[in-house]
């Protein structure tokens, strides 16, 4: 897989917890292929596109497609969330066909939202977890899923945590490796402290410093926290 975006502005889903009332109704995966052709010494790549257009009941409620290879299978998936006007977010994951191949289940209320962390074997298990926020600016809950058998299984979650404030158009935090293996790096629900999660032989928080801007950053490059 080449690249991901989001395509077909829409105004259907008017939430707005990104900012605006923009979202999106469809996503374009461009893959690029090199194949042998006889003699030539230079491959020949081939470009295809798929674009996944979504029912009017639905949007991409997100800032961009994240592209991770969830399977270990050296073909990147897409991840995204996707809302229902009626049962609001749900995280899915889609292959390089367009295909979606797998999905937790949604909040189950219109107009409430997930914030995704990122992905990696946080656990050293083998498999791919995906880590996100539930409702965060009310249930505040970090939940973590596992792919594995062509199904997405939760594996913990996690409360009192965020990574974002309504109207802001960007996530708080994310994922941080300082040579110490994967961390999740989040909000406490105060917005008080940077708090990092990691496994050890089980799901453990720790603080790592002050929350502000710059902390966050120095945070996330390994620079303070570790």
């Amino acid at each position: 897989m080449t690249s991901a975006r989001f395509i077909e502005p829409t105004t259907r889903y008017a939430h707005a917890v990104l900012g605006d009332d923009i979202e999106y109704g469809a996503l374009e995966i461009t893959v690029t292929n090199s194949a042998p052709q006889g003699l030539l010494i230079q491959p020949v790549y081939k470009r295809s596109v798929t674009t996944i257009k979504l029912p009017l009941d639905r949007v991409f409620e997100d800032l961009e497609p994240r592209i991770a290879d969830v399977n270990f299978d050296g073909i990147a998936e897409v991840i995204v969330v996707e809302s229902s006007v009626h049962t609001g977010a749900q995280l899915a994951v889609y292959d390089s066909y367009g295909n979606k191949i797998a999905a937790t289940p949604h909040i189950g209320t219109r107009f409430r939202w997930l914030a995704p962390i990122g992905a990696a074997d946080l656990d050293g298990d083998g498999h791919v977890e995906i880590a996100y926020i539930d409702r965060p600016h009310l249930a505040k809950t970090l939940r973590i899923w596992r792919y594995a058998d062509g199904d997405l299984q939760e594996v913990t979650s996690l409360t009192g945590l965020t990574n974002h404030r309504i109207g802001e158009d960007f996530i708080t935090g994310g994922l941080r490796n300082c040579d110490a293996g994967p961390e999740l790096v989040v909000v406490d629900s105060d917005w008080r402290n940077i708090i990092g999660v990691r496994f050890d032989k089980g799901w453990v928080q720790r603080t790592l410093a002050p929350f502000s801007s710059s902390a966050m950053k120095q945070a996330l490059s390994c620079s303070s926290g570790r």
